[in-house]
């Protein structure tokens, strides 16, 4: 290799695998959903960061019947345990031919449909296309999921992720995307665009002179936006109504030196503590949110993190049901589509085990008895109401007790740095996205060196 070749390598030139035609598209997309979905058609790698409600689940099955339709591939598709099932009935409301299966023989039809946990029963190297709805689960770059998908993945030539919640706090689940996609490893992006912070060496920070060459890359292959407005679209019929807040402290009964180990009342600091303050005020905050949905005939669910405090809500709530971990996953699917068909009036469950995915307008009603400090999993749990189609204004309402205000104003804290970074990543990119996908031509950093090296006079 001569240092041409070796500089032709360093080029950042994200790969061309996707449909040069592109087949006709159903009708029943959206302007800006149709030009996404035959620009990530045309990608062939693609990741698409849109805001809940903006109609993911039909651009991706879309997407991957125009990859059958062109190419003859079957994709698989993979969904948060509790979403496969909706994910099934949302294609046929469309006339897209897919099924949810549990093993790779189970089915043949063109588009398939199973959860992350049934990995292990599929040759992914016998698909021609991969989807991975809620890609938020790569998230850890030191994952299971994460490290299997992206090294079973590299067999596939068609991939698409999905999600809306790429990083609001952390560059790396963007580098964890574009090695899904097989664009650059999370490795080589951090090297190439980052430095680390000199006074915090775990944390990355983009180079000055390298920001706007970043953001140019991160839309040659994702698309960033929150509102079809973001990318030039009509706004029509997209519109949020409004979210109310509320926020409840209870009073807690103190315990010297038994529950927290003090002899004084004071807020938990440390994440042992926080844990011992919600154990010792489960009664409290269980009291609050039963007087809360006891007082409403409408629908509700209601987030918890303990089993002791969803055990005790289920039963002094009037029609309530309780969905657990302990649950198989034919009755967690049966309590889900009963609660969707609104024949379950109250829902308990956990964040972790359907706060992500699900579509629940008909609900507008939501509590959350417990808080950890997971911004996220307060973020989608929230968006299962709050999203695009909810024609009532949303209410959402935080119980903590006295012991927990350091959880609440954490909570706070990365709702605004999430935010922040969501308007940066959306602002970089809505131009270049725009002009991406409706057709222009693509830019990409590039590497151009103007002078030539010069070796020293002692080699």
């Amino acid at each position: 290799m001569d240092y041409s070749d070796f500089i032709k390598r360093k080029a950042i030139t994200p790969p061309l695998t996707g449909l040069t035609d592109v087949p006709a598209l159903s009708g029943n997309l959206h302007d800006f959903q149709r030009d996404l979905v035959s620009w990530a058609c045309r990608r062939g790698r693609a990741a698409l960061f849109a805001g809940t409600g903006l109609g993911k689940t039909f651009m991706q099955l879309s997407w991957a019947n125009a990859l059958y339709e062109a190419t003859g591939e079957r994709t698989i598709i993979f969904t948060p345990l509790a979403v496969a099932k909706q994910t099934e009935r949302e294609a046929a409301q469309w006339g897209i031919d897919a099924a949810k299966v549990a093993h790779q023989q189970d089915s043949n039809k063109p588009i398939v449909i199973t959860n992350y946990h049934k990995l292990d029963h599929f040759d992914l190297s016998q698909f021609g296309g991969v989807i991975l709805d809620e890609s938020s689960i790569l998230k850890n770059e030191s994952g299971h999921y994460r490290n299997r998908l992206i090294k079973e993945c590299e067999r596939v030539p068609f991939r698409l992720a999905a999600t809306a919640t790429p990083s609001p706090n952390d560059y790396m689940e963007l580098g964890n995307h574009s090695q899904f996609c097989g664009i650059m490893s999370y490795t080589d992006m951090l090297s190439t665009f980052f430095v680390h912070d000199a006074a915090k060496t775990q944390d990355w920070r983009l180079k000055g002179h390298a920001e706007s060459e970043f953001w140019k890359w991160m839309a040659s292959w994702s698309c960033m936006f929150q509102h079809p407005k973001d990318l030039g679209y009509d706004a029509q019929g997209y519109d949020l109504p409004k979210l109310h807040q509320h926020q409840h402290i209870v009073d807690a009964q103190y315990k010297p030196c038994m529950d927290m180990g003090t002899l004084f009342p004071m807020q938990a600091q440390s994440m042992g503590e926080r844990l011992k303050a919600r154990r010792a005020t489960i009664d409290d905050r269980v009291k609050k949110a039963a007087e809360l949905a006891n007082d409403s005939k409408e629908c509700h669910v209601i987030w918890c993190n303990l089993n002791d405090e969803s055990a005790r809500l289920a039963a002094i709530i009037d029609g309530a049901v309780e969905l657990s971990g302990a649950d198989s996953e034919e009755r967690k699917e049966e309590k889900l589509e009963q609660f969707s068909a609104g024949n379950i009036r109250v829902l308990v469950t956990k964040p972790s085990l359907c706060g992500a995915g699900m579509n629940w307008q008909h609900c507008h009603n939501t509590i959350f008895v417990g808080l950890n400090d997971s911004f996220e999993q307060v973020y989608q749990a929230t968006r299962r109401f709050w999203r695009y189609g909810q024609k009532n204004e949303v209410h959402a309402h935080f119980i903590a007790s006295e012991l927990e205000g350091a959880v609440v104003a954490n909570i706070k804290r990365k709702e605004a740095q999430a935010e922040h970074m969501m308007m940066q990543m959306v602002s970089h990119t809505k131009d270049l996205s725009a002009a991406n996908i409706k057709g222009a031509v693509r830019e990409t950093a590039s590497y151009k060196p103007q002078e030539e090296v010069k070796l020293p006079s002692w080699i």
